[in-house]
């Protein structure tokens, strides 16, 4: 997964979204709110799904060239997802702060899922949180896991919920796509160490960052994966480089 901005709505689509979720609010208060009805009857408008300078043109620029789920990185972003499902969070529903990119398997998984802790989610929102503070990945079977957290001795409850939702460490599909990521991440950085010119971290940055479906370079360079080869033959032998790369990619 990745760490990912938000970036600002068109003018005309932020207020489109400011007055259905006012309309929302009103109907709600008088209890007559249909939000499926209301969200559907919006998402077929050219503000909401429109090719350029809308909702969903929006969320597909912020996740990338490649449009990938904001969730799992491996499919196409097929749909809006709310990250507060709009069925129990209604005042959410059109909120921008709120809406992701999500493929299919994601959405099926999630569902109307929203586990919470003392209020607070206790899903990893890519737009909010570091995903790689929450999450491991085990290099032998791809799966992404929640990872351990020593200053607090248990596993981080947003890794643990997060990959029990989403069923990260159980969808095959997925596991391969992350495992041949690692591989060509590995390969590039195997075939710069065995080069006999010098190491140009930036052109290895770049090459790197081409190769990276999945956004696991933050994982390759950081606490876990600089244990690993070969990047810990890259950081021991090649500081420079790595740290230029660690850098790039934190």
């Amino acid at each position: 997964m990745w760490r990912i901005e938000r970036a600002p709505l068109p003018g005309r689509a932020q207020k489109y979204l400011d007055d259905r979720q006012t309309r929302a609010n009103a109907d709600l208060a008088a209890g007559t709110l249909d939000i499926d009805n209301r969200w559907n009857d919006a998402r077929k408008t050219k503000t909401i799904s429109g090719p350029q300078h809308s909702v969903l043109s929006t969320l597909r620029q912020m996740s990338g060239p490649r449009h990938r789920c904001m969730y799992c990185l491996d499919s196409d972003g097929s749909d809006i997802e709310h990250f507060r499902p709009k069925a129990p969070y209604p005042q959410h529903a059109f909120s921008w702060p709120n809406l992701l990119l999500c493929c299919t398997p994601c959405g099926r998984f999630k569902g109307d899922k929203f586990p919470l802790a003392d209020h607070a989610p206790l899903l990893i929102d890519p737009t909010q949180d570091d995903p790689w503070q929450h999450l491991d990945f085990d290099p032998e079977t791809g799966n992404l896991t929640a990872r351990y957290e020593l200053s607090r001795d248990d596993y981080s409850a947003k890794g643990v919920k997060t990959v029990e939702v989403l069923q990260f460490d159980r969808r095959e599909g997925l596991s391969r796509g992350y495992r041949r990521t690692f591989r060509r991440l590995s390969q590039i950085v195997s075939a710069a160490l065995q080069q006999s010119s010098p190491i140009v971290a930036d052109a290895l940055q770049q090459e790197l960052r081409e190769a990276d479906d999945h956004g696991l370079l933050p994982w390759c360079f950081g606490q876990i994966g600089q244990t690993i080869e070969p990047f810990n033959v890259l950081r021991e032998h090649h500081p420079d480089a790595w740290a230029a790369c660690a850098h790039a990619v934190a």
